[in-house]
């Protein structure tokens, strides 16, 4: 079965742009989001990122107020000071994040844009990340969702995923930069099934 089979996100009615950063460990997803970030915030880009853990985590320490408070059965725990607001929820029970709830979570504080690390097995827009060097296969050729791929070297890619290098962060900053113009055309349809649309209309 497809492992995308049993997420599901209504897309096409969508108007949040969002955009998967998805690669294997070690790809450097995270060093290009903290590169990508100021760059796009220099464009007017107010950006919001959604980051899978694939382990347990705790931002709050025992013996605080708020994490006494929020062990006593608070649901969420909300803790605000003038400078920063964190939003804590325990999820027992639960197998993996629902990126679904989490998108409602960030959709009031209107970003432009949500970068999403992680979540690779969810149908959305992709950018994967590849280094050959790793040994780990190209997603792209089996996820018609990644709209494209930065490599550290030129690949070989399924028609409709455009090619970038992974080095060039002018280049990959464009991209991005350029993604919550794209969305409207582009959210519900996977990169190639929007191809064969394209070359069908022309």
């Amino acid at each position: 079965m497809n492992e995308q089979a049993e997420h599901r996100l209504p897309l096409a009615d969508e108007p949040l742009p969002l955009l998967c950063i998805a690669a294997f460990s070690g790809t450097g997803k995270t060093t290009l989001l903290e590169a990508l970030l100021p760059r796009l915030a220099e464009r007017g880009i107010r950006a919001a990122v959604i980051k899978h853990a694939h382990h347990q985590f705790d931002i709050d320490q025992p013996g605080k107020d708020s994490h006494r408070l929020r062990e006593a059965g608070a649901a969420p725990m909300l803790i605000a000071s003038r400078s920063r607001t964190a939003l804590m929820i325990n999820t027992p029970g639960q197998d993996e994040p629902d990126l679904a709830a989490l998108i409602e979570q960030v959709r009031p504080l209107a970003p432009d844009l949500v970068l999403i690390e992680g979540f690779k097995a969810w149908p959305l827009p992709k950018l994967e990340l590849h280094r050959p060097s790793l040994g780990k296969p190209l997603r792209a050729v089996e996820d018609p969702w990644v709209m494209a791929v930065a490599s550290s070297t030129p690949l070989t890619l399924p028609a409709g995923v455009e090619s970038l290098s992974l080095d060039d962060l002018a280049a990959l900053t464009d991209w991005v930069a350029a993604w919550p113009g794209r969305w409207p055309e582009q959210r519900g349809m996977p990169a190639r099934q929007l191809s064969a649309s394209q070359e069908a209309s022309t």
